[in-house]
């Protein structure tokens, strides 16, 4: 296949651009890595619904190919889909606010072997779209610098954490145990000082401004006056969190369970003694509790991106340690990792004020109702992407978690959960004037 250059392709992810080719590989490779975690759920696990707020197993193996010929192939392209039934029944998820509400497409869903015949279908109907199709021609708002296309890779690639979300829900007997997808591990720790680190006043740059591809909510760029203010230099660990517990008789942690009198973690394929040093996995609204129990609160979105991508010298980086991609050494994310790993086991990973851990091993809360930036328009690739959770009932969250692709990772990126969603690998660290 002949790579064609179009400098109107353009990716944070790939800096000197994006050929036809890199784009075929990026889809190919998330399509793969779908398909190894979904070795994960035994074969009699798939229309099983481990959390009630979210759809079966089943959706999501559906939900991924018909989003993609959705968004690409119709919407983009104007052409034809595949199957009409399937890209209706398998074209949106869910996020109700209670147990109650939710309410899945079908009580009968298709069979499995159908599933997976539909999206062998709409992969080589997306690949010949990648090499041939009008996919950058600018002639429909979908197709300037290929946002569809970009759209529905980078779709697949968080729908990857929602399968996480989901088996590590699942009983253990009624999943496979996989090793890790990417080769990777931390650095040896040092000795780990956990204090506050003062950040001066300053600007800080949230938002992108626009000629890379990036989610609505990600744009227009904007920059923010931040106060003086410190941050703990390391997330909030399962041990700090016990001490709360263990003081003001709070319910655990979902990921904690006690066995026998001791805590345990409920990792991913295994329980085991909860590991006191890794970062806790809470929702926002326990993160804030502990935060005022310890007198200080929940850095702001801002605030985060100070801490993370400003420098005494003024500039800001591109990420907490400078430009470089992400890769190994600088956090744990990108499946090399099931479940969190301890505190300051990344130090090539830290920030300019030598703030750790901003990148990886959990997504953090902030303070930040989730809303768009001032000048937001829905992205024609997917008009309710963020719109529908501009509610006031949703906190931005930044950074990433174990399962969080490397090429989602930039400065811009942001995630977002309703305040008491406990099944999300997010963390937290302190912040206070």
């Amino acid at each position: 296949m002949q790579a064609v250059y179009n400098p109107r392709m353009r990716h944070a992810a790939f800096p000197d651009g994006v050929t036809r080719d890199r784009l075929i590989d990026w889809y190919r490779g998330g399509g793969k890595i779908t398909r190894q975690l979904f070795t994960i759920p035994a074969a009699d696990a798939y229309f099983d619904r481990p959390i009630r707020l979210r759809n079966p197993i089943v959706f999501y193996e559906g939900h991924i190919p018909a989003f993609a010929v959705n968004t690409l192939i119709k919407l983009a392209l104007k052409r034809g889909g595949i199957d009409g039934a399937f890209e209706t029944l398998f074209a949106r998820g869910i996020d109700p606010e209670s147990e109650e509400a939710a309410k899945t497409p079908t009580d009968f869903w298709p069979a499995r072997e159908d599933i997976q015949a539909y999206g062998r279908d709409a992969d080589d109907l997306i690949v010949r779209a990648m090499c041939d199709g009008p996919i950058d021609d600018g002639l429909e708002p979908q197709r300037r610098n290929a946002e569809a296309a970009f759209t529905i890779i980078e779709h697949e690639q968080m729908h990857q954490e929602t399968l996480l979300y989901l088996f590590h829900e699942l009983p253990y007997e009624r999943k496979n145990p996989i090793a890790p997808i990417r080769a990777g591990g931390s650095l040896p720790r040092g000795n780990v000082i956990k204090d506050m680190v003062r950040i001066p006043a300053g600007e800080a740059t949230l938002g992108a401004p626009g000629a890379d591809f990036g989610w609505d909510n990600e744009l227009p760029e904007m920059r923010i006056d931040v106060d003086a203010f410190s941050i703990d230099r390391h997330d909030v660990t399962n041990g700090d969190y016990l001490e709360f517990i263990t003081a003001t008789n709070r319910t655990p942690p979902h990921f904690w369970a006690e066995c026998n009198g001791a805590w345990q973690w409920r990792g991913m394929f295994a329980l085991a003694s909860l590991p006191l040093d890794a970062p806790v996995y809470v929702t926002h609204d326990e993160a804030d509790a502990y935060a005022a129990w310890r007198g200080k609160r929940l850095p702001s979105e801002s605030e985060y991106h100070r801490a993370a991508f400003g420098s005494p010298a003024g500039e800001e980086r591109r990420f907490p340690w400078g430009d470089a991609f992400p890769d190994q050494r600088r956090g744990n994310f990108g499946f090399t990792h099931w479940d969190p790993v301890p505190i300051g086991s990344y130090p090539a990973g830290a920030s300019a004020w030598g703030v750790e851990d901003l990148i990886g091993n959990g997504w953090e809360w902030t303070s930040t109702v989730f809303d768009g930036f001032p000048g937001f328009v829905p992205m024609s690739s997917y008009p309710l992407y963020s719109a529908d959770f501009f509610d006031g009932k949703h906190y931005v969250m930044k950074g990433a978690s174990p399962a969080t692709a490397p090429e989602l990772i930039r400065r811009s990126f942001r995630n977002w959960f309703r305040p008491g969603y406990p099944y999300v690998y997010a963390t937290f660290r302190c912040a206070k004037d």
